[in-house]
């Protein structure tokens, strides 16, 4: 069961943390991973839905994460309202909706989907609008990403990267200023990104 370790770690999570959302204790996450028990049924379903891969790729039979019948159809991922500090994303419980992705796209990481509050972004992404968002903890400059700052609630913003910082970018700036964080900042307050905007859905 090594690939429950390897889908564990992609998703950043510790042993005790993937107990919990299956409802198991940790030190059967620990058995399955050293190949010293194997899970039920039961457990097996819940790993496959919450990791998005097919049981037979969990077992090892088989090298495609996702099932023959999930290929050339949508992938569901969560919209959420919010996504907050020290939660992670698979926890919160504010799913508003859900979007569909191309089983290409989602083969390519993980992802979530956001709704836009506030203006910052007008006019090109609107109150209502949501984003799809690829998990990652690095963007390119310019990149526009999901991005938590200070602990607080996560933001849309364009990223510009310095060498001795980056500066954070609404679309709107004849209203948000653009914010400047140095690599000190950065470490102490933190300034933390989430993941990468790959599309705008328009709500109107």
């Amino acid at each position: 069961m090594n690939r429950v370790k390897e889908l564990r770690k992609q998703k950043h999570i510790t042993q005790e943390e993937l107990g919990k959302v299956l409802d198991i204790q940790k030190a059967a996450i620990s058995k399955y991973e050293n190949g010293r028990a194997e899970p039920s049924t039961e457990v097996l379903k819940k790993m496959s839905a919450y990791f998005g891969v097919s049981i037979d790729y969990l077992l090892g039979n088989s090298p495609a994460k996702l099932s023959a019948q999930k290929l050339g159809r949508g992938v569901r991922i969560p919209v959420l309202g919010r996504v907050v500090a020290g939660i992670p994303i698979e926890a919160v419980e504010e799913i508003l909706d859900y979007e569909e992705i191309t089983p290409e796209l989602a083969a390519t990481g993980e992802f979530f989907a956001l709704k836009i509050r506030g203006h910052s972004m007008e006019p090109r992404m609107m109150e209502g609008d949501v984003v799809i968002v690829r998990r990652q903890d690095d963007v390119d400059s310019g990149d526009v990403a999901i991005v938590l700052v200070n602990g607080d609630e996560a933001t849309v913003k364009r990223v510009k990267k310095q060498e001795d910082g980056i500066t954070l970018i609404a679309n709107n700036i004849s209203v948000y200023e653009p914010h400047y964080y140095s690599n000190k900042e950065i470490e102490e307050l933190p300034v933390r990104i989430l993941g990468k905007v790959v599309e705008l859905r328009g709500k109107l």
